[in-house]
This record gives structure tokens, C-alpha cells and sequence, in this order.
């Protein structure tokens, strides 16, 4: 699981797990970096993961804050900010709500850049080894929506 920090987002109660059943990595705004990727990695090599979902979810504090765009953000968070931008930016005039609008498309944008992701798992997706899939999580009724624009053109299972 590729997820958001807030709290509000429990991943084992939310699919049902146990503690030690789900390898997640949090961040806010599930934005990744080397050590996220490294960590990714290493579930696919040595835990043998076959499926990695990024969930963010509705009401995202890191996505509202990509589009307030406040100024003088202070030290790092900005790196979580710059990497939200691209996402707020292609849903701008998309009518309903601008936040939950870049979140979904945030996770559908990280999905992707986890798709393209040189060395291992892109050849891993390719060749249908490991699935990577995105999802909401709506923090008011609980439920998950998996993304119809991250369930198409999956890659056929290898034998």
C-alpha cells in the first residue's frame, strides 16, 4: 500500500487486515521519493508483493495545500506541494471539488510514475509480475473506489 499519512486513512481496518498484514508506506499526499521507491522495491523482490495500490483519499490536507498554493511554505513540505501541483493543474476546470478532484487524480498520476519506474518495477509491471493499481478512500463513508482509469490495459499475469 502506497498511502497518506493523515491518520484518518487506517489501512488494515479499512481491507479488513491484520497488524503485520499489509506492507504500507505512508506519506503525505502518498507522494514518492527514493526511499518510498526503495521500500517498494523491496516488497516486490524479497516479500514477493504482487499488487501495490496507492489510496489517497478525500479531504487530503497535502492535496487542499497544492491548491491553495500557499506562499513562503517552509522547509520540505514544498517538495510535497511541487509534486500535487501537476495533478491540481490538470483538473482545474473540471467542476466539483477542487481538492477531491486532484486527489483522485494525484493517485491516478502517481500510479503511473510507479508504472514507468526504471529499474525494477516497470519490468515487473510490463511483464504482468505485479499489478499497480490506485483507489480513494472516502474518509466520510468509509468506502474505497478503485479507479477505472488505473483497472484498464492491465498487463497480462505471467505463468
Amino acid at each position: 500500500m502506497v498511502s497518506c499519512s493523515d491518520s484518518r486513512v487506517p489501512n488494515e481496518l479499512i481491507f479488513d487486515q491484520g497488524l503485520g498484514d499489509l506492507f504500507i508506506i505512508r506519506t503525505a499526499g502518498q507522494v514518492s521519493s527514493a526511499a518510498s521507491y526503495g521500500s517498494m522495491e523491496y516488497a516486490v523482490l524479497k516479500l514477493y508483493t504482487r499488487l501495490i495500490v496507492v489510496l489517497g483519499h478525500t479531504d487530503c490536507g497535502a492535496v487542499a495545500a497544492a491548491v491553495q498554493r500557499p506562499e513562503d511554505v517552509p522547509g520540505h513540505i514544498v517538495t510535497l506541494i511541487n509534486e500535487i501541483k501537476p495533478a491540481v493543474a490538470k483538473c482545474a476546470n473540471m467542476p466539483g471539488d477542487p481538492v477531491n478532484n486532484a486527489v483522485r487524480q494525484n493517485v491516478i498520476d502517481q500510479v503511473s510514475a510507479l508504472r514507468d519506474l526504471d529499474p525494477i518495477l516497470q519490468k515487473k509491471y510490463v511483464k504482468g509480475e505485479i499489478l499497480i493499481v490506485g483507489a480513494v478512500y472516502n474518509i466520510h463513508t468509509g468506502k474505497v473506489e478503485f479507479l477505472d482509469e488505473t483497472m484498464q490495459d492491465l498487463p497480462e499475469k505471467t505463468k
